[in-house]
C-alpha cells in the first residue's frame, strides 16, 4: 500500500471539502476518458461497440420551453380539409332499378386519390434522309430525350434517391417490378454522368445566399468519401442550403467554400485586416503590403508569391503561410462580394470564426446542462444560473420579435450579472467565465436581430446528410459526391423556398410540368432581399 503524502485525518473540513470536490471532478474525467478508450479499443478489434446515441438539438430543453405556448383552441381552428393539389376528374356513378316517381337530389362526392406508376417504352421512328450532297438529315429527337431513359424516369430515380432516401439497390428492384429493363450500373451513370446542370445551380445557389443574404449559418458533420473519414459543410439560411463535402474541417477549408467555386486569392483591405486581427507578425504583413501584386488566380500562384517573399521560411508564430492564406482567402470572398455584413452564426467550432461572427445560445447552455454536480450546494448552483439563462433567452426572443434600442443597455447589463457570478462551484464559475468571454458574439442579436439565436436550423438541413451516410456508407467517386451534396442541397433549398422538389427536376430534365421553375439561385436571392 502507498503511504499518503499526508495525514488525511489532520486535514479540516475547509480544506477536505474542495479536495474531495476536486478528485470528483478528476474522477468524472477519467471514467468519461476510459469509456471512449474501451470503445476505440473495441472499435479496432471490430467488436460491436456503444450504440452511438446523439442527443437532441437542445437536451435541456431549453428552446422549446421559452416558445410561446399554443392553446388548444388555435391548434384545432388550424385543422381543416386539404384540397389535393392535382387536378380532378369527376366520374358520375348512377344508381340502379330506381322506383318510378322518385325525384332526382343531386349528387354527393366522394373524393378519393390515387396514383398510376407503369413502365411505358416508347420506339422513336427518326426519319432518315439522304441530300444530293451526301449529307445524312436525321430527325431529332424530343425534348429531354438525351438516352435511352425518359426524363420521367430520371425524375423519379433522382427523387426517390435525394428525396425518398432510398438505396440504389433497392430502387433497382422496385423498377424492375414495375417493368423497367434497367441495371445498377445504368442507375448509378443516371445519378452522376450527366448532371453537371445541378452542380452548376447549387453552386449559383451559394453565391446567391452569400451575396445577398443578411445571415448565413453553418454546421458539419462526419461524411465518408473513397473510403475515407472526411466532413461534410453546411451552409445556409432560410432561403437555401448548401453542401460540400471535403477531407478536412479546417478554416482554410471553410474559406475556401466561402468563395463558392472562385478559385482566386486577394490582397485588399480585408485580407490585410484579417491578418491583424489574427495577430500575424508584422514583418509578414509588411512584405506582402510592398509587392504590388493583389490578385492571385490558383493555389499554385499563391504559393509562389509566398516563396517568392520568402514567408515560409520565417519561424514566427502564428504561422506566417497558413494566417496568410486564410487572410488571401477572406479577400477573395470579400472581393466577390459575398458576406457583406452578413452574420455568420455558429456553434463555436473555430473554423467557422470568421468574419462577423455570432453564437448558437442552445449549444453554449448545454455546456452548464451537462456539467456534473457532486454537491447539494453545486447543484443549486447550476440549477440557478440554468434559470436565469432561460429566463435571458426567452427575453432575447421577445427582444428579436421586436427590438427596443433601449433595453440594449438593460441585457447588456444583465449578462454581466449572470456570467461574472461567483457560485462557489469552481467548474461552474470557469464555465461562467468562458461563456462571458463570447459576450459580444452571443449577443450579436442585439444590434442584428434578424439572426437567429441558435444553429437549429443548420442541424435539420445536415440531418439528411447524416441520413445519407447510413444508408449508403461512401460515396466513391468525385461526381457522385459532388451530385449527392448539389441535390440534397437542392432539395431542401426547393423546400425553403416554397417550391416542389417534383416539378424542379422535372423542369430541368424536361419532362412535363404544370409550372416551370424558375432558376433557383434568382428566387433565393429575391427572398434574401425581402
Amino acid at each position: 500500500m502507498v503511504k499518503p503524502p499526508f495525514n488525511v485525518d489532520a486535514l479540516f473540513p475547509s480544506v477536505l471539502k474542495p479536495l474531495t470536490l476536486g478528485l470528483l471532478e478528476e474522477n468524472a474525467r477519467l471514467v468519461s476518458e476510459n469509456g471512449a478508450l474501451r470503445e476505440e479499443i473495441a472499435r479496432l478489434k471490430g467488436l460491436k461497440g456503444k450504440p452511438d446515441i446523439k442527443p437532441p438539438s437542445s437536451p435541456s430543453g431549453m428552446d422549446q420551453a421559452t416558445e410561446k405556448k399554443r392553446s388548444r383552441r388555435d391548434e384545432k381552428r388550424r385543422r381543416g380539409p386539404k384540397k389535393p393539389s392535382a387536378p380532378i376528374e369527376e366520374r358520375v356513378i348512377v344508381v340502379d332499378g330506381v322506383p318510378p316517381g322518385s325525384r332526382f337530389k343531386g349528387y354527393e362526392p366522394f373524393t378519393v386519390q390515387d396514383l398510376k406508376i407503369e413502365a411505358r417504352t416508347v420506339c422513336y421512328r427518326r426519319e432518315r434522309w439522304l441530300t444530293p450532297d451526301g449529307t445524312t438529315m436525321l430527325a431529332p429527337l424530343p425534348k429531354g430525350m438525351a438516352d435511352h431513359f425518359g426524363p420521367e424516369l430520371k425524375r423519379f430515380i433522382l427523387a426517390q434517391i435525394h428525396q425518398g432516401q432510398t438505396t440504389v439497390p433497392r430502387l433497382v428492384e422496385l423498377l424492375r417490378g414495375l417493368g423497367v429493363d434497367i441495371s445498377k450500373r445504368q442507375v448509378v451513370r443516371i445519378l452522376t454522368a450527366t448532371n453537371e446542370v445541378f452542380v452548376t445551380e447549387a453552386r449559383d445557389v451559394l453565391r446567391a445566399g452569400l451575396a445577398h443574404g443578411q445571415w448565413i449559418s453553418v454546421d458539419d458533420t462526419g461524411a465518408r468519401h473513397q473510403g475515407k473519414n472526411g466532413y461534410c459543410t453546411q451552409i445556409g439560411n432560410d432561403a437555401f442550403t448548401f453542401f460540400a463535402t471535403t477531407f478536412s474541417k479546417s478554416r482554410v477549408n471553410f474559406l475556401e467554400l466561402l468563395r463558392a467555386g472562385h478559385g482566386d486569392y486577394a490582397l485588399n483591405d480585408q485580407a490585410f485586416a484579417y491578418m491583424r486581427n489574427r495577430r500575424l507578425t508584422g514583418s509578414v504583413i509588411a512584405k506582402l503590403v510592398a509587392h504590388p501584386a493583389r490578385r492571385f488566380a490558383d493555389a499554385a500562384a499563391w504559393t509562389a508569391h509566398l516563396e517568392a517573399l520568402g514567408i515560409p521560411q520565417m519561424k514566427v508564430h502564428p504561422d506566417p503561410v497558413m494566417i496568410a492564406t486564410e487572410g488571401a482567402l477572406w479577400g477573395a470572398v470579400t472581393a466577390h462580394g459575398f458576406l457583406d455584413g452578413a452574420v455568420i452564426l455558429s456553434d463555436d467550432a473555430g473554423q467557422f470564426n470568421v468574419g462577423l461572427h455570432a453564437l448558437c445560445w442552445v449549444h453554449a447552455e448545454r455546456l452548464v446542462h451537462k456539467l456534473d454536480a457532486f454537491t447539494e450546494a453545486g447543484r443549486k448552483a447550476k440549477e440557478k444560473i440554468q434559470s436565469l439563462i432561460w429566463w435571458f433567452y426567452a427575453d432575447l426572443k421577445a427582444y428579436r420579435a421586436a427590438p427596443e434600442p433601449r433595453r440594449k443597455a438593460e441585457m447588456k447589463a444583465r449578462f454581466d450579472r449572470i456570467f461574472k457570478q461567483q457560485t462557489g462551484f469552481a467548474t461552474l464559475d470557469r464555465l461562467l467565465a468562458r461563456l462571458h468571454a463570447n459576450k459580444a458574439e452571443l449577443l450579436r442579436v442585439l444590434d442584428r436581430p434578424e439572426i437567429p439565436l441558435n444553429t437549429n436550423g443548420s442541424e435539420n438541413d445536415i440531418r439528411c446528410q447524416v441520413t445519407r451516410r447510413k444508408l449508403s456508407g461512401t460515396t466513391k467517386s468525385d461526381d457522385g459526391r459532388d451530385c449527392k451534396d448539389a441535390f440534397l442541397g437542392l432539395s431542401k433549398t426547393c423546400r425553403k423556398l416554397g417550391i416542389s422538389f417534383w416539378d424542379y427536376l422535372g423542369t430541368r430534365l424536361g419532362a412535363a410540368v404544370g409550372t416551370p421553375v424558375p432558376d433557383l439561385s434568382d428566387s433565393v436571392a429575391a427572398r434574401c432581399a425581402v
